[in-house]
């Protein structure tokens, strides 16, 4: 891994020295805040007046949330008034960036937007990170390591801009009320305690107090009704609906057998998936072992998609915490279940906080681009620095999980997915144990117990240099991380307690 002292545009380098390398003891920083004088307003006509009222300036720094997903149109709509004022040298602090936010490539190229601070990115701006057009390089947090830099001091925040589905007129506002629904606004509640200004653009402006509220008005400084904050229907992925792949539905059956055999599966057992096809089908098959077994789990947790929603109302879990939906059915249920409640990402994910629920997950079911000898897990970046997306809460499920499972296919695409040395690192290796494929279960040695379990179970145990060779047969070779090297830095990767734990060079063969 070559990691300079220094990264230009970045500043010193605190090197990743292991997953729970931290100190335990943090600061949590304090926010600037201006109080509201009686009768007051708080509702401003438009994003212009907006953005002059709380006096932004070149070189400041601007957040958004993407529980819109590619639905989202607030991050466009303000940032086409910054550039319209002539603002330049901005920093974009988006929690995640999609191919809906394209037209900030044109901000980027402009030298309107010369940073940008993210935990995933995909589309048109992360093609215009990995070649370059960026002043600075981009650094791509964990969520959870996101929300320990707000609250640290570490990520200012100049003016947080919170797409709200629903306000009222003192400020008060939520996500489930409104024609633009989304489910908690689990990502902008950190960054509406901490920014120093927080103006909430929303299309669905009441004038009585909400009955139901994610972020109270004494964290909101200012609110904008506009026509349309974005397409709700969008928050739902291609991808979030259940493989019928009949190779990914046997990774999927083996891996419910290892949660099963883990010994993790008794009542009160805590469950997190991703929203992916295979993903999906794991939980439908833990769903099914836990009603043969009579067990009641205590929470799933993380994004929640309607594969989670079901197993909850069955009764197979007590309670969901959300931090943001994957699709309608999950926002249907926050507006209606009892027991579906909101987290924020500090509550989700963060490592230096008193109670990250990560730390109480027994289970969480990852995917991954690449899985190295190492069992070093990438879903950052490939094919020679190509953006692929980052970590979001990857790396931090990772290391509060008792059991992190990694389901993937020996290969995709013509590429390998199990390889010598994984091109760049989003979740190490340590804190995985084990990876599920169609050719067996590798299970890392620092899991000798687990591996013990898993053998007594008939589980089919091979070694992960068995399946890079696997990988290698079916696609012809095996990529090397010593290919990608060269060019400069272009995204840095942290790991969630703020540690350098990879880089990201500018693409060849642009």
């Amino acid at each position: 891994m070559s990691i300079p002292s220094f990264i230009e545009g970045y500043g010193e380098v605190r090197r990743f020295a292991g997953a729970f390398a931290a100190p335990r003891d943090s600061l949590r920083a304090g926010a600037r805040i201006r109080a509201q004088h009686p009768g007051e307003s708080k509702v401003l006509p438009s994003i212009r007046a907006a953005i002059l009222s709380c006096g932004l300036r070149d070189g400041a720094t601007v957040s958004f949330h993407h529980h819109l997903r590619n639905g989202d149109d607030v991050l466009r709509a303000v940032m086409h008034e910054i550039a319209a004022l002539g603002l330049r040298d901005i920093r974009v602090a988006a929690s995640s960036l999609f191919p809906v936010h394209a037209p900030l490539v044109e901000h980027i190229r402009s030298g309107v937007v010369t940073r940008i601070v993210s935990s995933y990115v995909t589309g048109p701006v992360a093609e215009a990170i990995a070649a370059g057009d960026l002043a600075q390089p981009a650094v791509l947090q964990t969520h959870g390591g996101r929300a320990r830099a707000i609250e640290a001091g570490e990520l200012p925040i100049d003016v947080a801009f919170v797409a709200a589905p629903a306000a009222d007129l003192h400020g008060n506002l939520n996500g489930v009320d409104g024609p633009s629904a989304c489910g908690p606004l689990g990502y902008p509640m950190v960054d509406a305690r901490h920014a120093g200004r927080v103006v909430a653009i929303t299309d669905g402006l009441s004038p009585h107090p909400l009955t139901a509220i994610d972020i109270a008005q004494d964290c909101v400084d200012i609110v904008v009704p506009v026509a349309s904050i974005g397409d709700a229907s969008k928050i739902v992925s291609g991808t979030t609906r259940v493989t019928e792949d009949p190779v990914g539905l046997a990774i999927a059956a083996t891996a419910a057998r290892v949660i099963d055999a883990s010994g993790l599966l008794v009542d009160g057992f805590s469950f997190q998936t991703g929203a992916g096809g295979i993903s999906l089908a794991v939980a439908q098959d833990v769903a099914a072992i836990m009603r043969d077994k009579g067990v009641v789990g205590g929470f799933a947790a993380g994004g929640v998609h309607q594969g989670i929603v079901s197993m909850f109302r069955q009764g197979l879990f007590r309670t969901l915490f959300d931090v943001q939906c994957f699709d309608l059915a999950a926002v249907a249920s926050y507006r209606e279940d009892r027991g579906h409640v909101a987290m924020s990402a500090s509550l989700y994910a963060n490592p230096a906080s008193k109670g990250a629920l990560v730390n109480h997950l027994d289970c969480m079911v990852l995917g991954a681009a690449e899985v190295d000898l190492a069992f070093n897990v990438n879903v950052t970046a490939v094919g020679g620095g190509r953006i692929i997306g980052g970590s979001g809460g990857h790396a931090d499920t990772a290391a509060g999980a008792k059991l992190a499972l990694v389901t993937t296919r020996l290969s995709a695409g013509g590429s390998p997915k199990i390889v010598e040395a994984v091109e760049c690192v989003t979740t190490p290796g340590e804190t995985i144990d084990a990876v599920v494929t169609e050719a067996g279960v590798a299970v890392n040695p620092r899991r000798g117990d687990l591996r013990d379990r898993l053998a007594a179970a008939g589980l089919p145990l091979v070694d992960i240099a068995r399946l890079r060779d696997l990988a290698a047969r079916e696609t012809g070779g095996v990529r090397s991380r010593a290919g990608t090297r060269g060019g400069r830095i272009v995204a840095v990767v942290e790991y969630r307690d703020g540690t350098v734990i990879d880089v990201v060079r500018e693409r060849r063969n642009r």
